[in-house]
């Protein structure tokens, strides 16, 4: 896979934030409203992580999918998690053909660029552990032969918060595995008004605005965006904080939080923040990125304790504490290009 990686290099011509911002706008020509998440959407897809989405039913989260395939250019899967589902019909089997006197092959529906697990929680353990073994390796093995999957490669699975009868959590460990957790929330009266008058006339057409090799090339040159010292030390001391809050000023969190966020947290809060910084139009990732990813890549790494669960307190509470207790490391690269246009 590295190999792979080194052998996409970024066009110094191409100009991938006006490319990226277009096709973020044709998103938005469709789905009305939740910005944030659409940009964390395009960042997840650059940074080759993936996505939890949770919200309740009706806010668009498979039209949005839908809607991301479509306009960069690549294919779209649904898979409706059920307690029947077994992990053949996710990643495929081998059939007997009598005709022939042989096994085929029949790949299964992760075999596309952008697969949607529609509530993953209604599915049994075997299930989401055969999907989060090809989110973790992009391939899939049946019969003794292994099948990689399509590059890119982005898995968006959504919970329903408000239904847990019949369901199966995924493990702390397994949810680790997801770059992001995205909240989806209610539109404001604004944007509901926007939608339901939407909907009383045609759906707007996608049209595709990006092709995957330009997509990849564009998540080559997010690789390039510099990542200085201060900003990775910046990370870390966010995810310690939620493992060591009282060496951080936070003595009154200690028995809140049972494990804190694991180094796939800090790592995966980096690469993020490269991704967004290349779509905010800079070379390089400043606190502002790390601060503005830090909820989506961290909230679901937390295991609350028993008394924060009894008292309401959220992740998100947490987190905000955190934030607000580890300060930010000045932005170098400002203060240079400052001192240059003063010269």
């Amino acid at each position: 896979m590295d190999d792979d990686t080194q052998t996409i290099q970024p066009d110094p011509h191409e100009d991938p934030r006006r490319a990226l911002g277009e096709a973020l706008h044709e998103i938005k020509r469709v789905i009305v409203g939740q910005d944030a998440m659409l940009e964390r959407l395009m960042v997840s897809l650059l940074a080759g992580g993936h996505v939890l989405l949770e919200g309740v039913p009706g806010l668009a989260k498979t039209l949005t999918v839908r809607t991301l395939a479509d306009v960069v250019g690549g294919t779209f899967r649904r898979v409706q998690f059920t307690p029947d589902l077994v992990p053949a019909d996710l990643v495929g089997t081998r059939i007997w053909r009598p005709d022939t006197g042989r096994f085929d092959t029949e790949l299964g529906p992760v075999f596309g660029n952008v697969l949607l697990a529609d509530e993953i929680n209604r599915a049994p353990a075997k299930v989401q552990s055969a999907l989060l073994e090809v989110m973790q390796e992009h391939q899939v093995t049946i019969g003794g032969t292994t099948f990689p999957v399509p590059k890119p490669f982005l898995v968006l699975a959504t919970q329903n918060p408000i239904e847990s009868e019949g369901t199966y959590p995924l493990p702390e460990a397994q949810v680790d595995r997801f770059l992001m957790k995205l909240v989806v929330d209610y539109p404001t009266t604004g944007e509901e008004a926007a939608v339901v008058g939407r909907s009383l006339g045609e759906a707007p057409e996608i049209r595709q605005r990006l092709e995957l090799p330009a997509l990849e090339r564009y998540a080559a040159a997010a690789h390039a965006v510099l990542v200085d010292r201060d900003i990775i030390a910046y990370a870390v001391s966010l995810a310690d904080a939620t493992r060591h809050p009282a060496a951080h000023g936070l003595g009154d969190l200690a028995g809140m939080v049972e494990f804190g966020a694991s180094p796939r947290g800090p790592i995966g809060l980096v690469h993020a923040a490269r991704a967004l910084a290349m779509l905010r139009g800079r070379g390089y990732v400043n606190a502002g990125d790390v601060r503005d990813l830090a909820p989506d890549v961290l909230r679901h790494r937390l295991v609350l304790s028993y008394d924060a669960l009894s008292e309401g307190i959220t992740a998100d509470d947490i987190l905000n504490r955190v934030l607000d207790a580890v300060p930010e490391p000045e932005d170098r690269y400002l203060h240079r290009s400052t001192r240059t246009a003063a010269a």
